[in-house]
């Protein structure tokens, strides 16, 4: 099993990058946070990695720090979460966010999240409350800052995009959602966004 990849970062984009080491290129995807926190191309990057392997499928999925990668992991255990679901999840709620939603039983801030409904919400709580509360009692959380509205309408654009949503129809939305409150985080903007094409 591959733990972490260490290279020259060749490709990024929302959802997944290229990482060369040694004269290979590895794929992996990635969240938005993981995302946000990357250099830029052609930098030296080190990506903490899960394995996925379906099948005839194996896939690298890529972290930019050990909290994401351990909430990813015990994501993919809840029934009805896949690893693409999961990296949704985590591109729409910061990972210390996630911790203290799911320590504190906040179900309203679960169901805001993209792709997370009710039943999906209750069996991450029933699955995850206490392994988050031991999560929340080892580790200490920094303060998220804001994103640039320009920079994050873009990547909210790519996520979009990558959902299957048509590019001009999510830059639209992503407009819309921005001009009604310039100041709203990624995962508002997404959550709005997502809720207007859904009714469109």
């Amino acid at each position: 099993m591959i733990a972490q990849v260490r290279g020259h970062l060749v490709q990024k984009s929302p959802g997944s990058v290229i990482v060369e080491v040694h004269g290979v290129g590895y794929q992996l995807f990635v969240s938005l946070n993981t995302f946000y926190d990357l250099p830029g191309s052609e930098q030296i990057v080190k990506l903490h990695t899960h394995t996925h392997v379906r099948d005839d499928l194996l896939q690298l999925y890529g972290f930019s720090t050990l909290l994401e990668k351990e909430l990813f992991q015990i994501l993919i255990g809840v029934t009805g979460i896949g690893p693409k679901l999961a990296v949704n999840i985590l591109s729409g709620i910061s990972p210390p966010e996630l911790v203290r939603a799911l320590s504190s039983g906040n179900m309203g801030r679960l169901l805001s999240v993209p792709g997370i409904g009710r039943k999906t919400a209750e069996r991450m709580l029933l699955d995850l409350q206490e392994k988050a509360r031991k999560i929340e009692l080892r580790t200490t959380f920094p303060r998220m800052d804001q994103r640039p509205a320009d920079e994050m309408a873009e990547d909210v654009v790519s996520a979009l995009v990558n959902l299957g949503y048509k590019k001009s129809q999510a830059e639209k939305a992503v407009e819309n959602a921005l001009r009604k409150a310039p100041e709203m985080t990624l995962e508002k903007v997404l959550k709005a966004s997502l809720a207007a094409l859904s009714s469109g």
